[in-house]
């Protein structure tokens, strides 16, 4: 078993805009009897889901996504290191598989080596997915992507094509993945998010 994401800490790299993340002591054990640490993040903190609410109004929230769509089959596809701001494309997909179609499967994890950038300076220059290739993995049965990127879509574009598509289509989306090098490419993945209604979630993803 391989464990896929980042732990999360105070001060962590989060989306622009999103919530800094805090942990400190709520409760101690010489003043209190117990430990217990107060937690300030926002859904969308280190490796988590996007529900479709995210981004599509009246979409499906994490309670309602049963964890039957979370844990399956998976392709993974590494890409290699792909430059700071490329666009991958459907073809760039198709080398990374002999037989796409034949190859695909519900979950599809793109590996792009930025998984060694998160927390870095230039962490927000990530490259992104082709909004043609999204919509044909959704076409040909991906029922969750899931990236090692801040997210699918350029950070700081005009808008989020890609969540749209997948989102829209009552997929999922996962972000900021991490230790996928040397991956088998058809792996069992479980994506195991806090059980909390709302437009996302941290999650705990694992390679089983």
């Amino acid at each position: 078993m391989r464990d896929l994401s980042h732990p999360i800490r105070t001060g962590m790299t989060v989306y622009p805009g999103d919530p800094a993340v805090r942990i400190e002591p709520a409760l101690e054990i010489a003043r209190d009897g117990v430990e217990v640490a107060a937690l300030h993040l926002g859904s969308h903190t280190g490796t988590h889901l996007d529900a479709p609410s995210h981004v599509i109004a009246g979409g499906r929230t994490t309670g309602a996504i049963p964890l039957d769509e979370l844990v399956g089959e998976a392709i993974v596809l590494h890409l290699g290191e792909v430059a700071a701001g490329a666009v991958i494309t459907l073809d760039d997909l198709r080398r990374a598989s002999a037989d796409l179609e034949a190859d695909l499967r519900p979950i599809v994890v793109l590996d792009t080596g930025w998984a060694e950038r998160f927390g870095s300076a230039d962490a927000t220059a990530h490259p992104h997915l082709d909004p043609v290739a999204a919509a044909w993995l959704v076409a040909h049965g991906m029922r969750v992507l899931a990236v090692d990127l801040l997210s699918p879509d350029p950070t700081g574009g005009e808008g989020f094509p890609v969540h749209e598509i997948v989102l829209g289509a009552d997929a999922l989306i996962v972000e900021n993945l991490r230790g996928l090098a040397g991956l088998e490419r058809h792996p069992r993945i479980g994506v195991f998010p806090l059980a909390i209604d709302a437009d996302g979630a941290p999650a705990r993803v694992v390679a089983l």
